[in-house]
């Protein structure tokens, strides 16, 4: 079985890269993968001037891989997170989902909004978010234009275009625990405010600001790798 672990970014973002990267590289040995950086010369084809869209690259790659993990190069691996190629069968997707909580209403509507675009096909749960996001080749269609032609051009980008083509080609999903993916709405009130230092993934999406004390993602990042790994 052979095994991908890709993230996007470019030299843009080396401040944030250079404090991610290491710990997604060491999380790639240790579960005997390779690690791929979708750049801007990466050979993706499918930008349309939005770098979200370099993941549809997997489906290439999956002439060589047998499974592929999307990590974001806004996410930071802890140490003992266990191997997610042994906890999610090869036959299924492994996400967590986000319309949950206070993102439940906005994540709804890119769902509905997606659909009135290009046809119904009975999506109105399960929005995906690829910032730590499992397939297989057995999925690859699901990183294929919508009916062949068309990019989601709205809200959500990525997370809606390939979320459709999931319900579409019915695809099998896990979804996995928000420890996989613990962004700051994961620490709201609504799911009882849990640290995100006893998650296995920490996401710094959007905004990114877990503590009001720092300023940005960045500094944030910065100020938890210091608590994590000292």
């Amino acid at each position: 079985m052979k095994l991908l672990i890709t993230s996007r970014a470019d030299d843009n973002i080396k401040d944030m890269t250079s404090l991610t990267f290491p710990y997604i590289k060491d999380y790639a040995k240790k579960v005997n993968a390779d690690f791929m950086q979708l750049d801007h010369e990466s050979g993706c084809n499918h930008e349309q001037g939005k770098w979200h869209y370099r993941i549809l690259k997997h489906k290439e790659l999956f002439e060589t891989y047998d499974r592929i993990l999307h990590i974001d190069s806004d996410v930071l691996v802890g140490p003992e997170a266990p191997n997610i190629f042994e906890k999610v069968p090869y036959d299924e997707i492994g996400t967590v989902y986000e319309d949950k909580g206070s993102r439940l209403p906005a994540r709804r509507s890119f769902m509905r909004d997606v659909q009135s675009k290009f046809g119904d096909v009975g999506w109105t749960e399960g929005y995906i978010n690829t910032g730590f996001f499992l397939s297989s080749r057995c999925h690859k269609e699901i990183y294929s234009l919508i009916n062949d032609e068309h990019f989601y051009e709205g809200p959500g980008h990525d997370d809606v275009h390939i979320g459709y083509n999931i319900v579409k080609f019915n695809c099998k999903v896990q979804e996995l625990p928000y420890q996989w993916n613990h962004m700051t709405m994961f620490s709201e009130p609504w799911n009882g405010s849990p640290s995100r230092f006893d998650s296995h993934i920490i996401h710094y999406a959007g905004v990114g600001v877990f503590d009001n004390s720092c300023g940005d993602r960045l500094s944030q990042i910065r100020q938890d790798l210091e608590k994590i790994y000292g």
